[in-house]
C-alpha cells in the first residue's frame, strides 16, 4: 500500500495504532513508520512503569513481553523460526533478508 492509496478505516477498527501500522507495512517508508510506532509504544510502556513501578494497573499495559534487548531478539528469532519467518501466518516467502539483517545490525551500531 503506497501512501497515496486510500486507507479503508473499517479494516482497522478495533486495532491499536501499532497493530494497524503493522498491517499497513508494504514498503520501506511504511516499515520505518511502523518501527517509529513500535519505539513510541515501548517508550510509553517504560514511562508508565516509571510512574508507579509497583502498580498492577500500569504493568505490561502495552503488552510488552520482553524488557531487554536480549529477550526481545530471542523471542523475535523464536517466532521467526516457529512461523518460517511468518509464512505459516500468510506472509510471502520473498523477503529481503539482507535489508532486514542490516536494519538489525544498525540497531547495534547507529547512535
Amino acid at each position: 500500500m503506497s501512501s497515496d492509496e486510500p486507507v479503508n478505516i473499517e479494516e482497522y477498527e478495533g486495532m491499536t495504532e501499532l497493530d494497524a501500522k503493522l498491517k499497513m507495512v508494504s514498503d520501506r517508508e511504511s516499515f520505518f513508520d511502523f518501527v517509529r510506532a513500535l519505539i513510541a509504544d515501548r517508550e510509553n510502556e517504560v514511562t508508565k512503569e516509571r510512574i508507579d513501578p509497583n502498580s498492577s494497573y500500569f504493568l505490561n499495559t502495552n503488552k510488552w513481553e520482553n524488557e531487554t534487548i536480549e529477550s526481545f531478539l530471542e523471542s523475535a528469532l523464536a517466532c521467526a523460526e516457529a512461523t518460517e519467518m511468518g509464512q505459516t501466518q500468510g506472509l510471502p516467502e520473498e523477503l529481503s533478508w539482507k535489508s532486514f539483517a542490516t536494519f538489525l545490525y544498525c540497531g547495534k551500531i547507529y547512535e
